[in-house]
């Protein structure tokens, strides 16, 4: 059986952002990518308007039904990111700690960078234990530029 595909994209101040859903009910998808040819929906409209709130002030928190694709590892770490606020950043170990797994600092990393669902689960907010700004998939400039739009920086 194959997928029906659905995107809506919006051009953001870090470029164009793409959103994309596999089923038309969720979300699996948010990047700096291109779209594709692709017929938009419900979901994904709904979700471009949320962006477009985020990017403009006048949204913190995203309600959006989501189905990132990922292993059970995977889908902890990125359900831990969600518990990271707007305004806030949290460090690689305070994630894996977290997840109840405080060795797996470097693993929680991983799954941080092949997070496909960019902003709604805020990867941008996980920093070095530190304070740098280290590894993400759309470019440091972008994460340093949403940290301070969330002014966390």
């Amino acid at each position: 059986m194959s997928e029906t595909m659905f995107q809506d994209y919006l051009d953001s101040p870090l470029g164009i952002v793409t959103v994309t859903s596999r089923d038309g009910v969720s979300i699996c998808d948010i990047s700096f990518a291109q779209p594709q040819q692709y017929p938009s929906c419900a979901v994904t409209k709904t979700a471009q308007q949320q962006l477009t709130e985020y990017f403009s002030g006048q949204r913190n928190h995203f309600d959006l039904p989501l189905n990132a694709q990922g292993t059970l590892f995977q889908q902890r770490v990125w359900r831990q990111l969600q518990t990271v606020a707007y305004g806030n950043t949290a460090s690689y170990a305070d994630i894996a700690r977290a997840i109840d797994n405080p060795k797996g600092v470097r693993a929680v990393g991983m799954a941080n960078s092949r997070n496909p669902i960019a902003i709604v689960v805020p990867c941008h907010r996980v920093i070095g234990a530190n304070g740098t700004l280290t590894g993400y998939a759309g470019g440091l400039d972008k994460k340093e530029w949403l940290l301070r739009h969330e002014r966390a920086l």
